[in-house]
């Protein structure tokens, strides 16, 4: 996202007027009471936007020690204020709220899409009975189309199920969650309404399929 996130963090990028976390959080279902959010890179800007309770929820924070540490690492850290089961979501997709809604009703889940170039991303296989199977990230043959997009409900049990470090060092959640999928059938929904914003160029595209048209 470089030269945007020179001066601002990722998640404080504007699409539509409005910073991508408040996108997601006003998709969550009512349900979802509190937020916890890892903050590591200017996270003085986020806490100072998000300050204790945000669009009507409580909000607590951890700092991620070493934020080259992935997505794994990041669920770690906030393993001391979890309890039960939670919902689990990247801060640069913005979802639909109808999807968010069905996700949460299942013990345990995770939203999909079908994308064209599945190789640039967590690849899904699933089960014969439609449960995923395993997530594999960035593969040369990809076995599937449908790619993972974050929005996975799971509970603290998934801290049973640490895994390796991958070759560039960091630890996956996708890897975290194969590992649990192997005990606890996890159910595949597909989001219809998922807008990722990971490089400049997205924002144009994202504008144009949330902005309002000006008559």
């Amino acid at each position: 996202m470089r030269p945007l996130t020179e001066t601002v963090p990722k998640p404080l990028i504007k699409v539509c007027g409005k910073p991508l976390l408040q996108h997601i959080v006003e998709a969550l279902p009512k349900e979802i009471d509190e937020i916890i959010l890892v903050v590591s890179y200017l996270e003085e800007q986020i806490r100072a936007f998000c300050g204790e309770e945000f669009c009507g929820r409580k909000v607590r924070y951890v700092t991620q020690a070493n934020p080259s540490g992935g997505t794994g690492d990041a669920l770690f850290c906030t393993k001391p204020l979890l309890k039960g089961r939670f919902l689990f979501m990247y801060a640069d997709d913005i979802h639909g709220t109808k999807a968010l809604e069905a996700v949460i009703s299942h013990p345990y889940a995770m939203l999909a899409a079908h994308s064209h170039e599945p190789q640039h991303f967590g690849v899904i296989e699933l089960n014969e009975n439609g449960t995923l199977k395993s997530i594999q990230e960035k593969p040369e043959v990809p076995p599937s189309n449908l790619i993972n997009i974050g929005g996975m409900v799971l509970d603290t049990s998934i801290f049973s199920y640490p895994a390796k470090p991958s070759v560039g060092g960091e630890v996956l959640v996708t890897d975290m969650v194969t590992a649990f999928a192997k005990y606890h059938p996890v159910q595949v929904l597909e989001q219809f309404v998922w807008i990722p914003v990971g490089k400049p160029e997205d924002i144009t595209l994202a504008e144009e399929c949330l902005c309002p048209i000006d008559n």
